[in-house]
């Protein structure tokens, strides 16, 4: 059966089961893994687009005429993959790829990639820019959350070189981390978006990292804040979603961090005011993407990508007698295979980053 024939099919379904695409979904379709040959795939992206230096979009603040510089001089270690953050979760992946499958063919490349751009001289430069002028917003909070998700995953790493890459890493995940310190207290209202900003997930990431290193003041403060920030919210206006240029669900991904902050009783009673009515929300139904050379519309895979990794974390909060697992499981199931297959499209708009969205996805499975 052809790929066409199947979504035909699934469409037919969908319209006979009077619009619930999970009701259309056959059950035996299998949840696609994470392979040697699917790694492949995504590591040959990652090494392409993290020593390609353009196309690229700085985020960057000019002082004077000697900020007028290319990616590689202004960022040597992070200078690929279209932009700065974009080049941090390509070489997440890579690690992770590594520490899933050790024997990997593409292993010897992906470790001296991995070494040539995280080098000491290199990050202190990196760390050099985040100190300059006019550089407190740089990558706050995406590129921030993706730097210590980096760290962590090398920390974690039994192996020598992720050793040596942690030691010369670690000087400018301090520095973010101070950078969230500093900045939490001040930031009044959380950013409810669906893209970059997102406050929920900056603070996801950084509380997985302070919790691995056990940088106690950074754990304390993400704790706090996102209870003040979240604790009290219900009634998730789920409906409104998604964004045309989404690649997060707000809703969902306030629902992850909650499940790291709250205990499982806890979660259970704030979700169920939270997302009311999950059974029949829009959220549970993948994001269309219309054409993946636009890099704005080709967010949506990414969006589908990450409700798939949200939902996995809420559905393992629940009780295993509770319905809303099974449309959790099933949801996860078609969001992925709508996503999967699509994300080496031929158009870099999104094979710059979306296998890196895929691995975590996997992760959380």
């Amino acid at each position: 059966m052809t790929k066409k024939v199947i979504i035909y099919s699934i469409m037919f379904l969908f319209l006979l089961s009077g619009g619930d695409i999970l009701t259309a979904v056959d059950n035996s379709v299998k949840l696609p893994e994470l392979n040697k040959p699917l790694a492949i795939k995504f590591a040959n992206m990652a090494l392409k687009c993290i020593e390609k230096e353009y196309p690229n979009k700085p985020s960057h603040v000019i002082n004077d005429n000697n900020d007028i510089k290319g990616p590689r001089d202004l960022h040597p270690a992070f200078y690929g993959c279209f932009d700065w953050h974009s080049s941090v979760h390509g070489h997440w992946m890579l690690v992770k790829l590594l520490k899933v499958f050790p024997d990997l063919k593409l292993g010897t490349r992906i470790r001296s990639a991995l070494k040539r751009n995280i080098t000491k001289k290199n990050i202190e430069k990196e760390l050099i820019y985040f100190n300059q002028a006019n550089r407190k917003s740089f990558e706050r909070t995406y590129g921030w959350a993706w730097l210590l998700k980096l760290t962590e995953e090398l920390y974690t790493w039994k192996d020598s070189d992720g050793k040596i890459l942690y030691s010369y890493l670690k000087p400018l995940a301090e520095k973010i981390s101070d950078n969230y310190i500093n900045f939490l207290p001040k930031q009044t209202y959380p950013i409810r978006t669906g893209v970059h900003p997102n406050t929920a997930f900056g603070l996801l990431f950084a509380y997985d990292y302070a919790g691995t290193i056990k940088n106690s003041a950074l754990l304390a403060l993400v704790k706090k804040r996102s209870m003040e920030y979240f604790s009290s919210d219900k009634n998730s206006p789920h409906e409104w979603e998604p964004g045309g240029e989404d690649f997060f669900s707000p809703s969902l991904m306030e629902a992850d961090l909650m499940t790291r902050i709250l205990t499982k009783e806890d979660f259970r009673l704030w979700f169920a005011k939270f997302l009311p009515g999950l059974k029949n929300s829009p959220l549970l139904k993948p994001a269309i993407v219309s054409d993946r050379s636009d890099g704005k519309l080709s967010h949506l895979d990414g969006l589908n990508l990450s409700r798939a990794w949200c939902m996995a974390d809420i559905l393992k909060q629940l009780p295993e007698s509770d319905k809303r697992i099974e449309i959790l499981k099933r949801s996860i199931k078609i969001h992925m295979k709508a996503t999967i297959d699509n994300i080496k499209s031929g158009f870099y708009a999104g094979e710059h980053w979306l296998g890196s969205f895929a691995v975590y996805t996997f992760s959380r499975l």
